[in-house]
């Protein structure tokens, strides 16, 4: 195929100006560290708290309006074997905007966190933590190879050049912005492209609806033709997954009020909602691209941008992949600025050397940016299917980390160390033995339903929600065990090692001292001290033994 040169000018012209919004960005978060006083890393990660509402708006839509989410909803509707009734990705997490909104923004802004996984360090400790983060670097790093996954196939089928050459450039400018800018670069670039890409595909979808080629949707939606309607069903997995992205929480830390957060959960997700309509309303019978089909020639992945190319005229084919390139971009960067921040702060940091400073921090940021860039362009030329990677993500958040996150906000009571440990291993365990057909893999334990799909079998059951329950149950069984056996010195206090009779006793310390005070109602205020002596003061306070009248 000759190269459509009209089209390669345009993805120039996009791409420069995506750098030149992301350098302008770059000098607004120098401007902002010296305006602001927290941590230089912290203004690379969360832009400082400071975060204008309606770029927070767009960043959060953009981040979810990603390749992976307008290429992998069209791959998903159009295959045969699959129809509309699978699409529920885009529905599910543009709902997950709103749950996130309603249950996670309080106990995560609460306490000032940066990253999701903070408030686990907090409570488990670094050891157990550094085991949980596993799932979300690993999802961030599948995200990051369905976005370029995607992309690659567009470009190749548009503009007819090599997918590995458009992967690598998409990358190295998404990697350069990101690494100059952080969370600024990522927030401004993402206005660009959600609003190049809103204008793009839906002025592409009157032209694919009208054309010759199409057959009547309002006959698709209800009946089968090609492949089964859409029958109205939205997996638990696509709700709750995306409040367990690091990503998610970025954009609800990064505004300054928790009304702020509240406003730009529930307006993305009715703009994440209506941006998935184009892509669900795709399919393909037999247009110039002639026989056999893309499903036969095993270029589902690449329906969208054919539809643009074959029944839509040249100059919307041009703004069409223009709008899935500012689609990959915009999801690429977060990811990336995702994975940075959790290894940086969560690993480097608070386990490897809890002595960095910000400019060794924001270094390390740097580098782990480009580690998940070029693991991502390596993972992406591998398949020219976006979806597989894109559901491995999710799947690996739902089934392992959903149950973790829930627990420790709203049952942390109920939770401890051991809990969490024995959760996320019997969840790891069970996943791996229900097998995975997307990548071959057959499963060890049959679940009722299951059965023999195109000579693979697969699981009927909902085997993922069945997972997370379980993991939620030992989470809570094991818990309850553990400071059962403890507190009663069933086991021997050197075996504690989450320190679980030590927090009780500090709870216990704390509530003895607060109790006189209420009683009595006396002045306890401290006369203006120094901020070190009133430190001292608290130390000593909180460190002597209560007296047997405190305890009773």
């Amino acid at each position: 195929m000759a190269v459509f040169l009209p089209g390669v000018l345009s993805m120039v012209v996009f791409y420069l100006l995506i750098l030149v919004m992301g350098i302008w960005a770059s000098r607004k978060s120098k401007i902002e560290e010296k305006k602001c006083s927290g941590k230089k890393s912290e203004i690379t990660m969360i832009g400082g708290r400071n975060l204008n509402i309606w770029v927070s708006i767009f960043t959060t839509t953009a981040t979810w309006v990603g390749g992976a989410f307008i290429l992998g909803s069209a791959e998903i509707v159009y295959m045969p074997n699959k129809g509309l009734v699978w699409a529920t990705v885009p529905f599910g997490y543009s709902i997950s905007l709103t749950i996130g909104g309603l249950f996670f923004i309080k106990p995560m802004r609460g306490k000032n966190y940066v990253t999701i996984m903070d408030p686990f360090q907090e409570k488990y400790g670094d050891t157990l933590t550094g085991i949980l983060l596993i799932p979300s670097l690993l999802a961030d790093i599948f995200w990051v190879a369905s976005i370029l996954a995607g992309l690659g196939g567009t470009m190749s089928v548009i503009l007819g050049i090599p997918s590995y050459y458009t992967v690598v450039i998409s990358a190295a400018v998404a990697i350069l912005y990101t690494l100059m800018g952080g969370m600024y670069s990522v927030a401004y670039t993402d206005i660009i492209q959600l609003s190049f890409m809103f204008l793009s595909l839906w002025l592409s979808v009157p032209f694919m609806l009208t054309s010759p080629a199409s057959a009547d949707i309002t006959f698709t939606a209800v009946n089968k033709l090609y492949q089964e309607p859409w029958l109205g069903k939205v997996d638990l997995q696509d709700i709750l997954s995306g409040v367990c992205y690091q990503a998610f929480y970025q954009r609800i830390l990064a505004v300054a009020t928790d009304k702020q957060a509240h406003i730009t959960c529930y307006i993305s997700t009715v703009f994440c909602a209506f941006l998935a309509i184009p892509s669900l309303i795709v399919d393909w019978n037999q247009t110039s691209f002639g026989l056999p089909t893309p499903y036969e020639q095993d270029k589902a992945g690449m329906i969208l941008p054919l539809s643009l190319q074959h029944l839509c005229p040249p100059y919307v084919s041009i703004t069409g992949t223009g709008a899935i390139a500012a689609a990959v971009m915009s999801s690429i960067d977060s990811a990336m600025l995702s994975f940075a921040s959790l290894s940086a702060r969560n690993i480097y940091k608070k386990i490897l050397r809890k002595k960095a400073s910000e400019k060794e921090i924001t270094y390390v940021m740097k580098v782990c940016i480009l580690l998940i860039g070029c693991t991502g362009m390596g993972l992406a030329m591998t398949t020219s299917s976006v979806y597989v990677f894109w559901i491995l993500s999710g799947d690996i958040i739902y089934t392992l980390m959903f149950p973790q996150v829930f627990c420790l906000f709203f049952l942390p009571d109920r939770t401890n160390g051991y809990g969490a440990a024995m959760g996320f291993g019997v969840g790891l365990l069970l996943r791996c033995l229900m097998g995975e057909t997307t990548l071959g893999i057959p499963p060890v334990i049959w679940l009722p339903g299951s059965r023999l799909v195109d000579g693979a079998y697969e699981q009927r059951f909902p085997f993922r929600s069945l997972i997370v329950l379980v993991s939620f149950a030992m989470i809570l069984l094991v818990s309850h065990l553990g400071s059962f056996l403890f507190h009663r010195g069933f086991l021997p206090e050197r075996w504690d090692v989450f320190k679980l009779r030590q927090t009780g006793a500090v709870t216990l310390r704390d509530v003895a001292l607060k109790e006189p005070n209420e009683e009595t109602n006396m002045d306890t205020s401290l006369p203006s001290l120094p901020d070190n002596e009133i430190e001292d003061v608290n130390t000593s306070l909180c460190s002597r033994p209560p007296s047997q009248a405190e305890i009773l």
